[in-house]
């Protein structure tokens, strides 16, 4: 991806934001799990909360990695891929909660990874960045 097309920065800031819930749920593991929709487990079961940080952190930077080195096409579908994510939230998270207000931020999580996902698609199959 070019650096400065704002397809760019859109993805920047999904990783940006991937990064910060890392960083929350690694230094308020309680907190994380609040913003979530579920209670912080007790006990040793309260590792998981850290465990979900990295995970999030480690992603925000695969993402940030592969902006700056790939094209958008590539990108386009890690991300599409991503909508697996917010949308198994969802559903976890109506299961076991019912209709959670967290349930939208979830949804609007999904909406804009896929969003920017169908922009950088889209994006792809009307330039030649990535027929190599």
């Amino acid at each position: 991806m070019r650096r400065d097309e704002p397809a760019f920065g859109a993805v920047m800031a999904l990783a940006a934001v991937f990064v910060a819930l890392g960083i929350l749920f690694l230094a308020a593991p309680r907190l994380g799990a609040a913003i979530f929709g579920v209670p912080a487990p007790e006990g040793e079961a309260l590792v998981y909360l850290p465990v979900i940080g990295l995970r999030d952190l480690a992603f925000g930077l695969y993402l940030a990695a592969l902006a700056l080195t790939a094209g958008r096409r590539a990108v386009g579908i890690v991300l599409a891929i991503t909508v697996l994510i917010p949308l198994g939230d969802m559903i976890l998270l109506g299961l076991t909660r019912g209709l959670a207000p967290q349930l939208a931020l979830h949804a609007l999580s999904g909406l804009a990874v896929g969003g920017v996902a169908l922009w950088l698609l889209a994006d792809a199959t009307t330039t030649r960045e990535d027929t190599a």
